[in-house]
């Protein structure tokens, strides 16, 4: 476990007061990001049956927690990793049309996970997923998409400040937007956290894009995505800086899906030997 303690800190807030910011900010988002992505919450499983195929198999190396149930002696059922194949199917299943949406809260287990500040094998997230058109597949979507979540966490933080003044770090007003091989130009010589910290040190709050595919310096990808799920072309993870711990932090990874075409090319590129050992990936 790689856990950072930083010297002298003191919270601000009592575990208690701490749990009742955490349902307010909780609530206040949910609300503010349903509205602007036009998406609507629905409840999602806790684990999933291993035949539906429905478990993420994140990188292809992670193990499910898995059991058996009276009720269905012939299945193993798998604690879920994510449901970035689940929301899929859920928008079809439930009859969501054009420019509709959802978004859950997921709870999941990762036993393998590598734990830090930040990671536990505990996941309790927000996962969404949208309806698109096909000539919305395009850099602009993407920008536009992360703009309305970035003004979603600016309008939370604006009402957190109010109720709770001495425990909000202000955000920049806009969000910068950056390519992983702008940020290899720039620093060829840190490696890919290393860049992601001095970007997210420099700007506050950056969108890198374009992550998956190999970088023209290093002939390596800044970071491992699926081939079979965001186009490595109009992806990208948002990050944060965190100033208590001197670091970033990833608020959320996301990105277009594959079309016929994108999905077909990414799947030809060779892959890093982790990623090798399955034959379908995550990418959210």
């Amino acid at each position: 476990m790689t856990l950072i303690l930083p010297k002298d800190y003191q919270p601000s807030l009592t575990i208690r007061d701490t749990e009742a910011a955490i349902v307010f900010i909780r609530e206040t988002f949910q609300d503010k990001i349903a509205e602007k992505l036009n998406v609507q919450r629905m409840s999602a499983p806790m684990f999933v049956e291993k035949s539906t195929g429905l478990n993420d198999n994140l990188n292809g190396v992670e193990r499910p927690v898995s059991f058996d149930m009276k009720a269905m002696p012939n299945d193993t059922i798998e604690v879920v990793h994510s449901l970035a194949k689940w929301k899929r199917l859920a928008l079809k299943r439930y009859g969501f049309g054009m420019h509709e949406g959802l978004y859950t809260n997921m709870n999941a287990i990762r036993r393998d996970e590598d734990l830090d500040n930040f990671h536990s094998i505990y996941v309790d997230q927000w996962d969404w997923e949208k309806i698109i058109s096909k000539d919305e597949r395009n850099i602009d979507t993407l920008k536009d998409t992360v703009k309305q979540i970035f003004k979603a966490i600016k309008e939370t933080e604006k009402e957190v400040a109010a109720r709770y003044p001495s425990s909000t770090y202000r955000l920049p007003n806009e969000i910068t937007f950056i390519t992983t091989q702008e940020l290899e130009d720039r620093w060829p010589d840190l490696t890919p956290d290393e860049r992601e910290d001095k970007i997210a040190k420099e700007k506050k709050a950056v969108f890198l894009m374009k992550i998956g595919d190999k970088l023209k310096r290093s002939g390596k990808p800044h970071d491992g995505r699926a081939p079979d799920y965001d186009d490595w072309q109009l992806n990208g993870d948002l990050l944060f800086w965190y100033e208590p711990l001197q670091r970033k932090l990833e608020i959320s990874s996301m990105g277009i899906r594959v079309s016929e075409e994108s999905l077909k090319t990414q799947l030809k590129k060779p892959m890093p030997r982790k990623e090798q050992l399955c034959h379908f990936i995550k990418c959210f």
